[in-house]
């Protein structure tokens, strides 16, 4: 009788743990508005989830977005590499229909852009209200960015926005700095 009773208490309590889990992360939500003319222009990384692309980035991370009049997005990363070097990396964006906060990215040539899987989800997360700081990310929580406008962001927002992003399911352990606090 012990045993089936033991046996019971395990399970409700992988149960109640698994469920707590799940419902403890909020989900992956982009902002509800996203001004793309005031969005472009220079970002700097201030810290990331790595990513295979940006395995040979060592420090002055940045991303120039700009806009082209068509509903495109110009992108192009740039970064330092361990040998002093600047490597840099175009790409396009395009909003997705129905969220504006959403965008899809794509590093792939033009001829490829016709396949699903060549397009990344790009999601502004948070972002001050004057452009000065964001948060990406994408449902999946595989990939996070937080960026300022400033190359270097003051201690207390960064730790504000990490807070954020780990209410939403990130596991922030791996995350790389790239720019210096205040």
């Amino acid at each position: 009788m012990s045993h089936r009773l033991t046996v019971r208490g395990v399970i409700a309590a992988a149960l109640a743990f698994c469920s707590a889990a799940a419902s403890a992360a909020q989900p992956v939500a982009s902002v509800p508005e996203l001004d793309l003319s005031r969005y472009a222009g220079q970002w700097h990384e201030i810290a990331h989830l790595p990513m295979f692309f940006q395995r040979q980035c060592v420090g002055d991370i940045t991303a120039r977005y700009s806009l082209d009049g068509t509903g495109s997005i110009g992108v192009l990363n740039a970064c330092r590499t361990k040998d002093g070097s600047m490597d840099q990396s175009q790409g396009v964006a395009r909003p997705v229909e129905g969220h504006p906060g959403r965008l899809e990215v794509r590093f792939a040539p033009d001829w490829l852009s016709w396949l699903p899987a060549v397009w990344a989800d790009y999601w502004v997360i948070a972002l001050d209200p004057d452009y000065q700081w964001a948060m990406v990310g994408e449902p999946g929580r595989d990939y996070l960015w937080i960026l300022s406008r400033e190359p270097s962001m003051d201690r207390a927002l960064f730790e504000q926005l990490k807070a954020k992003a780990e209410g939403m399911g990130y596991d922030l352990s791996p995350l790389v700095m790239a720019a210096p606090l205040k």
